[in-house]
């Protein structure tokens, strides 16, 4: 058996075991990541179309598991959590960039991917700063390797300083980059953690657009297309029907659980597609960027959270 056949069939064969009950988001990623960096993904070239279209209904599926009213409430207390760590994660990384050294457009992309909402900040200012392959991506391969150590990481903090539920949704949202990296580690840490997190990243993922306007005007690309997260509007739809429609309300808990399973295969098609190239791509400037930013907002949002809500 030839090596891209082999990589196929472990491929399919892993792909295969995030179906079962035994697969979690987490060791679906491991998984993933096991066979990106050994092995290569052997489908690279519809690996990031594959997960953007599944991750999107998965979360929408998600939707479907949460009752509006009693989200809501969370929902605001994270408003202004996130209005604060946007604008200083900018300043921040603008500050840290250039006492660096680092590509005022590489700094500006690994701040806006830090400060909303990861890979989709970054796909959504990438254009607007008229941003090279190489520049979009350093930034994206930084910000990936930070989401794969959070998905591990933060659920065995939030247990180790015992942070509720509330607590815990509100902080991964506000200091967690991409929506699945959010979703896994609230999956893991509870039901209604999952709800909060996912309510508040998809809230906070509606300011790429203020940051796409603010980034055309500070670098001065003006008519460039603006990529909006639509699916947010069906995943407020699907909360919506929930809540309010009794026969949509008892089909929900099926509906999730197929969304969950999704999710289980987003992060192990995410894993499977981190290469070594992008790792030595990212070089050292770059990462250390992502990492202390990631540090200060994860630090000052645990604190906000543990002071303010309980």
């Amino acid at each position: 058996m030839n090596r891209i056949l082999l990589t196929r069939v472990l491929f399919w064969i892993a792909l295969a075991f995030c179906l079962t009950p035994w697969a979690s988001p987490p060791i679906a990623l491991a998984i993933g990541l096991a066979i990106g960096l050994t092995l290569g993904h052997p489908y690279a070239a519809f690996n990031k179309r594959a997960t953007k279209v599944l991750l999107q209904v998965s979360v929408v599926g998600l939707g479907f598991g949460i009752n509006l009213q009693q989200v809501l409430s969370a929902s605001r207390d994270g408003v202004v959590f996130t209005i604060a760590t946007i604008v200083g994660t900018l300043v921040l990384g603008w500050l840290i960039g250039r006492m660096l050294g680092i590509d005022r457009k590489t700094a500006h992309l690994i701040s806006s991917g830090t400060a909303i909402c990861g890979g989709s900040a970054i796909a959504a200012v990438g254009p607007v700063l008229d941003a090279g392959e190489s520049e979009m991506s350093v930034s994206l391969g930084t910000v990936f390797i930070l989401n794969s150590v959070a998905l591990f990481l933060f659920p065995a903090i939030g247990h180790m300083l015992d942070l509720s539920q509330t607590q815990f949704g509100i902080w991964a949202a506000i200091a967690i980059h991409d929506t699945s990296s959010v979703v896994g580690a609230a999956a893991r840490y509870g039901e209604q953690a999952l709800g909060i997190a996912t309510t508040v990243k998809l809230a906070r993922a509606l300011w790429i657009v203020p940051l796409v306007f603010a980034t055309s005007l500070l670098f001065r690309h003006g008519g460039a297309k603006v990529s909006l997260p639509w699916f947010i509007l069906y995943f407020l739809v699907a909360s919506v029907l929930r809540s309010y429609i009794p026969l949509v309300a008892d089909i929900s808990p099926t509906i999730v659980a197929i969304a969950k399973i999704g999710l289980t295969i987003t992060l192990f098609l995410i894993g499977a597609g981190l290469s070594r190239r992008m790792l030595s791509t990212v070089g050292a400037r770059p990462l250390v960027l992502g990492v202390l930013l990631w540090i200060v907002i994860s630090t000052v949002s645990l604190w906000a959270v543990t002071t303010f809500l309980h």
